[in-house]
């Protein structure tokens, strides 16, 4: 058993470790089962040797990431700990670090878990990533910040976003009004992430100029993408022929992202899903391709959301759905 004390400069930077909650000290010796005690400027650990050293090492990632300027908040507290209990080596300062797009008026887009993270940096490294999880988890929100940056820096010269629109069938032509009316409702979501990271006017600048492009997954059939980042959201509601087809439009200097739930399907019944076959096909080590997935623990909507998402998964299991 041993005992080590770490010592600040004053009790406002340690309390700042703790994200301004003394309380969370305490999260510490719970999942390191080590005794602890704060007071003032000072934290202590009394335990085992490697449960001490695993404590310290947190308190050492958090405190790197304060005097960088980082602001820690509980959720980066956490993740220092799952960090050292995961020991994947990733930090404070990577996840904080990590930031793209954010103007004057617009905060940066930041990645608030470690599958984020992960999620963020494969778009960056792969021509085809898939984003499969529950709802709330960000996996359109990230796919249009990542594609936004693209096209800010120049990487590709446009964006490209499209969703099966399962509800009408995709027999839109008796809709009425023009296509952007007709699928609008469809695209909502799209529209939706675009608009907090744009202004509206830019958006609509953007669509005149043919710098963002949006349109429903049936129209994307016969034409090859180049230079452009293709999002495919709700892709669970494909069938295995359109996500082929899908997959297949990507052309030079191109990359996509497809998002998806499984456990989310509007298929009608007996229909097999073509994100579930791709899932089952491409994620055998296919080159440049990968999956990034989401659990429920990844929900960044209100908290609640987590807990409703996991008290239908455990109904769903008990009726055998």
């Amino acid at each position: 058993m041993v005992e080590q004390t770490l010592e600040y400069e004053n009790a406002h930077f340690l309390l700042s470790l703790l994200a301004g909650d003394v309380g969370l000290a305490q999260a510490i010796g719970k999942e390191f089962d080590v005794k602890v005690t704060t007071r003032d400027a000072w934290i202590k650990f009394f335990g085992d040797k490697e449960n001490v050293s695993r404590a310290i090492k947190v308190m050492r990632d958090l405190e790197s990431a304060r005097r960088d300027g980082a602001e820690i908040k509980e959720q980066s507290f956490r993740f220092a700990i799952d960090s050292v209990k995961i020991g994947d080596g990733c930090t404070v300062s990577d996840l904080l670090g990590y930031r793209i797009l954010g103007a004057r008026d617009r905060p940066a887009v930041v990645p608030r878990n470690r599958t984020q993270l992960r999620y963020l940096k494969s778009m960056s490294d792969n021509e085809v990533v898939f984003g499969i999880g529950p709802a709330g988890t960000g996996k359109t929100y990230l796919a249009m910040a990542s594609a936004i940056n693209s096209l800010k820096e120049k990487e590709v010269g446009r964006i490209v976003l499209t969703r099966p629109a399962v509800e009408a069938g995709e027999a839109l032509g008796f809709l009425p009004g023009d296509l952007t009316e007709k699928i609008l409702p469809y695209l909502r979501p799209l529209y939706d992430a675009l608009y907090d990271m744009i202004d509206p006017d830019g958006v609509n600048r953007m669509i005149e100029k043919g710098q963002i492009e949006i349109a429903p997954l049936a129209y994307m059939r016969g034409r090859t993408i180049n230079n452009a980042v293709i999002i495919l959201d709700e892709a669970q509601n494909t069938t295995s022929e359109q996500m082929l087809m899908f997959l297949t439009r990507l052309g030079e200097g191109s990359r996509c992202v497809v998002t998806g739930d499984p456990s989310q399907s509007d298929l009608k019944k007996g229909v097999p899903s073509g994100l579930k076959e791709a899932m089952n096909i491409l994620s055998r080590d296919v080159k440049g391709v990968d999956f990034i997935k989401f659990e429920r623990g990844d929900v960044v909507r209100h908290r609640v959301v987590a807990s409703i998402i996991g008290a239908y998964e455990k109904a769903r299991k008990k009726e055998g759905k």
